[in-house]
């Protein structure tokens, strides 16, 4: 968490790319809120992890297989590489660089090993991802279950020299599913209860607009009912639950005239929306913001990638875990950082009196399964 006084906020030297556009305030008042920060404490923040993201993606595409991960240390962008030659290169990024042996490739081929072995029970184990940081492969286990947890690793085949098994008290679980214009994090009546609806989108193939949201919310052919009581009326088009969470409601009864409209921002539960603008992928350690209909507007940051998740209903891969708190029925809701859309809630453990962690499916890849662009204030967008 970083403190309101004594930080020392340091630019990404190097890094060029288009003009930061101003935030928004209504983002910005909730990392004031959650992250304990000034204005323009958090005005700064967002333009590092901005420039951050930008010179993360570029290096790992330069250096392919000898790029190790990345992430923020402060307001530092850490640059993992396997060879020592490109030390040079990262300062030129204006990051800093650390000599790691294995590189991002190469963990997570061990946690595809992990992904492809039994499933260990939920109250055990309760997920894996690759960790740059510590340049390893964690596995979370419960406190009691350590044993459990590193004989699963043994069954697994993997590497037990790049694994790492790690004491965590907590038990994720989906966040849906409260018994009983539109904007993302608005109310997503589904068959079973309720979740959150995600992102606009637009499907040129099916000839829809409509929303992202958790797979576990609904099947593929499923009724839904969009927004707070707007008349909108939708239907699951797509849905993967488990292996992935994501699946995309179509809006059945839009009206080119008088809506309800599938709305490019994101609703801070304070009367307002907060402009989605992008697609940049924001990297660990970056400032991250959640919608949803149970908790509202919630701030944390990012805390890892890539992480199996094993929920008692079955594991999904390929998560983006945070500190930004989440609630039953927030599940399906949008992340920002910035105004940039990261993804959609999928699930956690805790809650927003005493905090707790939640897990998030980056949103590119579900544009991408979907043949669907992101509904943003500056057009339809497609994944990066």
């Amino acid at each position: 968490m970083l403190a309101a006084t004594g930080v020392v906020w340091l630019a990404v030297a190097g890094v060029s790319g288009p003009a930061q556009a101003a935030a928004d305030p209504r983002l910005l008042a909730a990392m004031q809120r959650d992250l304990h920060l000034d204005s323009a404490q958090a005005t700064e923040l967002l333009a590092v992890e901005a420039a951050a993201g930008r010179t993360e993606r570029r290096l790992r595409a330069e250096f392919g297989t000898r790029f190790g991960g990345a992430w923020l240390s402060s307001s530092t962008l850490v640059v993992a590489v396997t060879d020592p030659a490109l030390a040079d290169a990262v300062k030129a990024a204006g990051a800093e660089p650390k000599l790691v042996r294995r590189s991002e490739s190469e963990l997570g081929k061990v946690k595809s090993t992990l992904d492809k072995a039994a499933r260990p029970a939920a109250r055990a184990v309760s997920g894996w991802y690759v960790d740059a940081v510590t340049n390893a492969v964690v596995v979370r286990a419960h406190p009691d279950a350590v044993a459990v947890a590193a004989a699963f690793v043994g069954a697994s085949g993997a590497d037990p020299r790049a694994v790492r098994v790690e004491v965590s008290a907590g038990t994720p679980r989906t966040l849906d599913r409260v018994p009983l214009g539109i904007y993302g994090g608005d109310l997503l009546r589904v068959p079973l209860g309720r979740c959150s609806l995600g992102f606009s989108v637009l499907s040129y193939v099916q000839h829809f607009t409509g929303w992202t949201t958790a797979g576990h919310c609904g099947r593929a052919g499923d009724a839904a009912t969009p927004g707070f009581d707007v008349g909108a009326t939708g239907t699951f088009r797509g849905s993967v639950f488990p292996g992935n969470d994501h699946a995309w409601v179509s809006h059945d009864n839009y009206d080119f005239d008088f809506g309800p409209f599938a709305m490019p921002q994101v609703n801070d539960y304070q009367g307002d929306g907060v402009r989605v603008e992008g697609l940049q992928e924001a990297p660990v350690g970056a400032s991250i913001c959640r919608s949803g209909i149970t908790s509202g507007w919630r701030c944390g940051t990012i805390q890892a990638k890539n992480e199996t998740v094993n929920y008692a209903e079955g594991t999904v891969t390929g998560l983006t875990r945070t500190s930004a708190c989440a609630e039953p029925g927030d599940s399906g809701g949008p992340y920002l950082s910035g105004g940039q859309a990261q993804g959609t809630t999928s699930g956690g453990s805790g809650d927003c009196t005493f905090g707790g962690t939640t897990y998030f499916q980056p949103i590119n890849p579900v544009l991408r399964a979907y043949q669907l662009k992101l509904f943003s204030v500056n057009g339809a967008l497609d994944p990066l």
